[in-house]
């Protein structure tokens, strides 16, 4: 199972709505529906709280050591709590994916990602598991640093946290260990809106008629029949 759930971000108010961020408003949702508080814990050097579930502690927290080192505040929460980092799942935002996608994926690289880098380093192993946020990408690398710190678009965070609701739905599934099935939750795409049906045309009839043949005029019990204006 999942045993402690890490939220990546910078602290304070003037990073708080910037895309480099993400990690921290997946944290903030999870707290949310747990009905719990997130504290400052000296000793962890972050924000923490604790959840039961089913009879299991889940640990969250958000490093208050700013991105690059991240490393320092996992290490010391799960190192003391004895975690191991197949336990651990880091939730982060993600150039390589578009706002609105989300990514489960166990070890690998940083890709410099800076705060992947250190939890790496401080854990002394990649293999933890890895929730990817879609913030997109500036286009340029030489402007990635100024993209990752600026808040997004209106448009754009509501397609991040439409992203973050619907990998909320495989939060059971994480916690209890389910990767199979969390994958499959996270990985889903969404259902695509159906087209709108298109308005029948003026003076077509949408049913099938049979032909008729129009009678004479003037004899009783016969009407004129016009099939097209019907």
């Amino acid at each position: 199972m999942i045993r402690l759930l890490v939220g990546l971000g910078n602290p304070g108010p003037e990073y708080e709505a910037t895309r480099h961020n993400a990690g921290f408003w997946w944290i903030d949702e999870v707290a949310h529906r747990w009905s719990i508080n997130l504290r400052p814990e000296r000793s962890y050097h972050g924000l923490a709280a604790r959840h039961t579930l089913r009879g299991e502690v889940v640990w969250l927290l958000e490093p208050q050591t700013y991105m690059n080192l991240s490393g320092k505040s996992v290490a010391a929460l799960a190192r003391f709590f004895k975690i191991d980092p197949t336990e651990i799942l880091v939730v982060h935002d993600e150039l390589d994916l578009l706002p609105g996608q989300a990514k489960l994926k166990q070890g690998g690289g940083a890709a410099g990602h800076n705060g992947l880098k250190d939890i790496q380093a401080q854990l002394g192993s990649p293999n933890f598991w890895r929730l990817r946020l879609g913030i997109g990408h500036p286009g340029d690398r030489a402007e990635v640093v100024g993209y990752v710190l600026r808040k997004p678009p209106e448009s754009e965070r509501l397609l991040t946290q439409q992203g973050i609701d619907r990998s909320l739905e495989a939060l059971d599934a994480l916690v209890s260990g389910d990767m199979a099935e969390a994958t499959r939750l996270i990985h889903a795409k969404p259902e695509r809106p159906k087209p709108p049906r298109k308005p029948a045309e003026p003076g077509r009839n949408t049913q099938s008629q049979e032909p008729t043949t129009t009678q004479p005029v003037g004899r009783a019990g016969d009407q004129s029949v016009d099939a097209r204006g019907t």
